[in-house]
């Protein structure tokens, strides 16, 4: 260590009492973290591309500093997912440091990565206070039983009004209208089990008819339309 011949001509002084970090909630446990294997924690962050085209959902599961488990989302960019695959390769096993140092491939990938590590070194984690955490695969539970990302999407028009295209629940088939042309139901195919049931050795059309179910007032409609063609 070199230092300034002003600070080597002055006299020292002791320091006084070391109380150390504050500690902050972690897996059910109150910690003072002082190196990266203290930290531990499952949480979820958002983060976006600079043209702000698309954005990524990232969730972590981290036990003593290293990523064990991550879920890559994207949405909006068709290059995002092949950057999440890529991704879901290169974070695991690394711990938070490198991680947050390291190219995610995706501007949106690395910025949620930059706010999971704000999270997770504050101990503002969504399993703070859950004695000894989350076991590893917790993230696949968010995605449900057909392994999709809940994803919704709207398209609207002032001329002609609303589309649902997406629910969670999946692929909107059709959406049911009023007497006035309102919308109060829609018809949705889960994906998911579609694709379970024919893996299974099920027909595809019986499959597509199993895997369909509606909400709201969707058999009392006046009328359906076909949310892509009409």
């Amino acid at each position: 260590m070199n230092y300034t011949a002003e600070v080597m001509d002055m006299c020292p002084v002791a320091k006084g009492a070391y109380h150390g970090p504050a500690p902050i909630p972690e897996e059910g446990q109150w910690i003072q973290v002082k190196e990266i294997k203290d930290v531990s924690g499952f949480t979820h962050g958002i983060g976006w591309c600079a043209p702000q085209q698309g954005a990524c959902k990232l969730t972590l599961n981290v036990k003593e500093g290293i990523i064990e488990e991550a879920l890559v989302e994207t949405i909006g960019c068709s290059g995002m997912t092949h950057s999440a695959a890529m991704a879901s390769e290169i974070l695991i096993g690394k711990t938070l440091l490198e991680a947050l140092n390291t190219d995610l491939v995706c501007d949106a990938i690395n910025t949620a990565m930059r706010e999971l590590f704000l999270q997770i070194v504050y101990g503002r984690t969504q399993s703070a206070f859950s004695e000894g955490g989350l076991l590893v695969g917790a993230s696949l539970e968010d995605l449900g039983k057909g392994l999709r990302s809940q994803v919704g999407t709207m398209f609207a028009t002032k001329e002609k009004g609303p589309r649902y295209l997406e629910m969670t629940e999946g692929y909107c088939n059709r959406v049911a209208l009023n007497s006035d042309n309102e919308i109060v139901g829609y018809e949705f195919i889960s994906l998911g089990k579609m694709m379970d049931f024919i893996k299974a050795g099920m027909d595809a059309n019986e499959a597509l008819e199993k895997a369909k179910g509606h909400y709201g007032q969707f058999d009392n409609a006046a009328k359906y339309i076909d949310p892509r063609k009409e």
